[in-house]
């Protein structure tokens, strides 16, 4: 099996999650999703399509190969093991895993795998609420779709880029809290938690929150065309 380069795993990751949220691997998509402009992201599925990690169809959309998927999914269980392994177990922030666990996974034996594995017990999780076993994601809904005075227990945070889960964190957002959505409008989504604190983000940061709500909106995933944390627009 050949090697695919960093940048090339960063966006067989992203086609992985689009895959597995249900959502369809185009490259509009693929854009949305990592916050990158269009002609970026068509430069780099050209590659991905040259070295045979994905074909695409007359519509253009993307499938993986093979090969490609098991790249994929490989380094995506790795990352989501290693994002476990460094917030429980060396005690590194939350927020902080994801571009330390893309430093380490390209190079990580299975050996040492097997070494994390038995390091974090039970655990079903990364520290943003995806899966590391994959095939057993529970659905959810967007934060920015729930109505005023449901209850909420957030499920996971569905974009892992650095800026975003550090404004994440300081909102007081964690994977698992129980809360209600005290208030909505266009300015900011507003939870308050079971123990009193309050919990504030953009709507578009909303809609990458995905909970459980009761009730409950229609599932759907969001792919905001263009992320606005606070006053700043985000790009990578």
């Amino acid at each position: 099996m050949s090697t695919a380069t960093v940048a090339e795993e960063e966006y067989l990751q992203t086609l992985f999650w689009l895959q597995e949220a249900g959502l369809p691997m185009t490259g509009a998509n693929l854009a949305r999703a990592m916050q990158l402009s269009a002609p970026t992201v068509h430069e780099m599925v050209r590659r991905l399509e040259n070295d045979a990690y994905i074909t695409r169809a007359g519509d253009k959309t993307i499938s993986f190969t093979p090969s490609g998927a098991e790249h994929a999914r490989g380094i995506v269980s790795r990352h989501r093991l290693i994002e476990r392994y460094l917030t429980d177990v060396v005690g590194v922030p939350w927020d902080d895993v994801h571009e330390e666990a893309e430093n380490l996974e390209h190079a990580m034996s299975p050996r040492f795998e097997k070494y994390m594995r038995e390091a974090i017990g039970d655990a079903k999780t990364c520290p943003h609420g995806h899966p590391i076993e994959l095939g057993t994601r529970i659905e959810g809904v967007p934060l920015a779709d729930v109505e005023i005075g449901a209850t909420v227990q957030v499920l996971r945070f569905e974009n892992e880029a650095e800026d975003l889960l550090h404004v994440l964190k300081s909102s007081g957002l964690e994977p698992g809290m129980h809360g209600t959505l005290a208030s909505r409008d266009g300015e900011a989504v507003v939870v308050e938690g079971a123990d009193g604190t309050r919990a504030e983000v953009t709507p578009s940061v909303a809609a990458t929150v995905s909970v459980l709500a009761d009730p409950s909106p229609p599932p759907r995933v969001t792919l905001p065309e263009q992320l606005v944390l606070a006053v700043k627009r985000y790009g990578r």
